[in-house]
């Protein structure tokens, strides 16, 4: 993976799949869009900072040359956005149309950060679901070379604004892992490192040509699997 795009870079996963792509050697340019300045550095970083995510499509228009690989780990709660309505624009509506300016500007692999339970009978009536669904299908629908959707359980890690009772439900997660094995944890929840991990191993599998489908699911057993087990720093 030569270059890539990363939106969400200063959100839990995307603070870690930053990390991670400037860790690798093999990664030459790791561009970013956010509204404040990632906290991970490095020579291969060209951060842009812009408060108006109205201009974001324009900034990712802009990179030259085109990354070959866009991540988004974009991503907010209700209580943060103010409402349902709220949430929606970023979660749904951002999130589309910065994956219709990546196809547009010649970007190859989409990697979008979404959640378990979105092809359940039951996630097809929640409105986080139904938003996550919702950009999963219109990335599908683009025609990327490879589209690779991350779906992730609870994810486990140090927020920088707890979501209302998380702390209280990760800490439960994290006890099955303690008392019963990683097995257990994992089918409830996977550390966002992890996470950030398996989709860098995704992508740079599908820049390889080694992708198993053009458009690539990967589950939770998915995630520990290439985030964890198999993960090769």
């Amino acid at each position: 993976m030569t270059s890539s795009l990363l939106i969400g870079s200063t959100g839990l996963v995307g603070s870690h799949i930053l990390s991670t792509l400037l860790a690798d050697n093999t990664v030459n340019a790791v561009h970013t869009i956010s509204r404040r300045a990632p906290k991970s550095t490095g020579p291969a970083l060209h951060a842009t900072v812009e408060a108006d995510t109205a201009q974001w499509a324009a900034r990712l228009s802009a990179i030259k040359p085109t990354p070959s690989t866009v991540f988004s780990g974009l991503g907010t709660t209700r209580q943060q956005a103010g409402g349902i309505a709220n949430q929606w624009k970023i979660d749904h509506d951002l999130n589309v149309e910065l994956a219709q300016a990546a196809k547009a500007a010649g970007a190859r692999h989409f990697v979008f950060i979404s959640s378990a339970g979105t092809s359940s009978m039951l996630g097809s009536t929640l409105p986080y679901s139904k938003m996550k669904r919702g950009v999963e299908d219109s990335v599908k629908a683009l025609g990327f070379d490879t589209a690779i959707i991350v779906r992730p359980g609870m994810i486990l890690g140090d927020r920088e604004v707890p979501h209302q009772g998380g702390p209280l439900l990760i800490g439960a997660v994290r006890g099955l892992g303690r008392l019963f094995g990683m097995g257990a944890q994992d089918m409830f929840g996977q550390d966002a490192e992890v996470i950030a991990r398996a989709a860098v191993q995704a992508a740079k599998m599908a820049e390889a040509g080694k992708a198993p489908a053009k458009y690539w699911v990967l589950e939770q057993s998915d995630i520990v699997r290439l985030g964890r087990t198999e993960w090769k720093s």
